[in-house]
């Protein structure tokens, strides 16, 4: 037996389940998958006027409907098995999910019984299948004892809390070799069901294509990883979003249809932050017009508080706030969401500017839910310290790379402080601002290197005895092997630099060994060479 749960205003794509897949609505081509080794299959709707079409449809195309409350979908769900038997086994499908067919679920039954398991799941990288190739199985009595004995509205929205709470989460893991875990066959937005759409295209027999052949087929539609591993520890930096940025950018500023397609081609990688700032332009406004046709929440966006540059130094506390709420306004308006996941201080010193009121009031956001998490982008070793001894700061971004000797002393306290709070740190100008990679004396010396060819030589050198097939990926090998850094934040302004940046990440780790002979012999810059503000413009 088979429940898919079903609403035609759920998802971010209202009316989604009416979508044609070569014909077929996508509710009844996922009933009817589910069907196709003969199990029988009840879709679980509400009662409101609202899905009264959807229940109308998928009765005339002789599939079961249920209706019952919208708030409660345990409830939902129970009371369309009335009439069932507390030993049945139940499966727990959703219509957005198309490619589930009746082998899976006989296979996921098979593997239950044989482990004596009460629950299993099948979904994601725990089962090596592409997020939404998922299917819940658990019998029909722990199901009724989760609606008798729960009323936490979590538990009752999510229908299966309560049991994997009892029973444990198992995974069906009998793919998980197929490695396939980062790939989304989902339908949640537009950009998935064109996906799912081209999937689907030119199949002469949808109802009885294999699962395991659609998702040989994802790799031929777009937005989905170009990589084996996601890219999860690689931060897209944005300021050449917004505007022109970076010492080797020779191609500008892109335009909306090359950052869309940047930023998307990120996530679908598995990129889990995306970078921004009130001063990077209208980098902001660019991210929120890619993420509003239903990427939301695929990625943290991180943004930085305006520099405040026009808030008197002496301004009142009320004052400040104002500041303070004008640059959330903006940020949460450009960005089109409600709050933000994670809000920085674009200047470490106002944590303690106008007697800490900005900090303050920040703190009064994050109690009220506006901004999830408080960080600090700092840009000196003092400001680190500073960061570091605020009990609030959860967020930490810093410039950071291979030459950049000046932020030894504080690393040990940075792991110390690690193991005792919550705290993520992510690293800027690994490549500094593109400086590294090049191989023009000119850049060098405009970043006040007076003898370029000795740290270009180093770099090569160094290269050759880890290696590494560049400078980039030394570079980033280097900062990706150290275990206090959480993330790298590398700016981007094309689909050829994602693909290397995605290639290079993904690069092994170098050795303790390796790092440490990189330190001890790595050339000493000054700080005019290592702080881009300083640089000959």
């Amino acid at each position: 037996m088979a429940i898919l749960q079903a609403r035609t205003n759920s998802s971010r794509l209202p009316g989604k389940v009416f979508l044609p897949i070569n014909g077929i609505p996508l509710a009844v081509l996922a009933a009817k998958r589910a069907a196709n080794t003969g199990r029988e299959v009840i879709v679980a709707t509400s009662l409101e006027a609202t899905d009264d079409a959807l229940a109308e449809l998928v009765t005339s195309h002789g599939i079961p409907c249920y209706r019952g409350s919208l708030e409660n979908t345990l409830e939902r769900v129970v009371g369309a098995l009335e009439a069932y038997e507390d030993s049945t086994l139940v499966f727990r499908l959703t219509a957005d999910n198309v490619f589930p067919d009746g082998p899976l679920l006989d296979d996921m039954e098979q593997d239950l019984l044989r482990r004596g398991l009460e629950y299993l799941c099948c979904n994601g990288e725990k089962s090596g299948l592409p997020y939404g190739m998922s299917a819940e199985l658990t019998r029909l009595r722990h199901l009724r004892d989760a609606a008798n004995s729960t009323k936490d509205n979590y538990d009752q929205e999510h229908v299966t809390p309560y049991i994997r709470r009892k029973f444990g989460e198992a995974y069906f893991e009998k793919y998980k070799t197929l490695g396939k875990g980062s790939f989304r066959c989902t339908v949640d937005c537009l950009d998935d069901y064109l996906a799912v759409q081209g999937v689907f295209s030119g199949l002469k027999d949808i109802l009885n294509t294999p699962a395991l052949a659609l998702i040989d087929r994802l790799t031929l539609v777009p937005y989905q990883p170009t990589q084996d591993l996601p890219a999860n520890r690689l931060v897209l930096g944005t300021a050449q979003l917004g505007l022109d940025y970076g010492v080797a950018n020779c191609v500008g500023k892109p335009a909306q249809a090359t950052a869309e397609k940047l930023v998307k081609s990120a996530i679908a990688n598995g990129v889990a932050y995306i970078d921004t700032a009130r001063a990077y332009g209208d980098s902001e406004e660019v991210i929120g017009e890619v993420l509003k046709s239903g990427w939301e929440g695929r990625a943290r966006v991180i943004t930085k508080l305006s520099p405040l540059s026009d808030c008197p130094a002496v301004a009142s506390p009320p004052v400040v706030s104002s500041f303070v709420d004008s640059s959330i306004y903006q940020s949460c308006t450009a960005l089109r969401m409600q709050g933000l996941d994670v809000l920085m201080l674009h200047r470490a010193s106002h944590l303690k500017d106008w007697n800490g009121a900005a900090w303050a009031r920040l703190l009064e956001h994050k109690a009220k839910g506006t901004l999830k998490s408080l960080g600090v982008s700092v840009q000196s070793p003092e400001e680190l310290e500073l960061a570091l001894d605020s009990p609030d700061v959860g967020f930490i971004q810093m410039p950071f790379n291979v030459l950049d000797h000046r932020w030894d002393h504080l690393i040990p306290k940075i792991r110390a402080l690690k193991q005792q709070r919550e705290m993520v740190i992510h690293v800027r100008s690994a490549l500094l601002q593109g400086l590294l990679p090049s191989k023009t004396a000119a850049h060098w010396r405009n970043a006040n290197v007076s003898r370029p060819e000795l740290i270009i030589n180093w770099l090569a050198e160094q290269c050759r005895i880890t290696g590494r097939e560049s400078v980039a990926d030394f570079c980033l090998s280097f900062v990706g092997s150290l275990d206090w850094v959480d993330g790298i934040v590398v700016g981007m302004e094309s689909l050829e630099q994602l693909t290397e940046n995605l290639k290079l990440i993904a690069s092994p780790a170098l050795s303790h060994q390796e790092v440490n002979a990189i330190v001890s012999t790595r050339p000493r810059l000054d700080i005019e060479s290592l702080d881009p503000a300083c640089w000959d413009k």
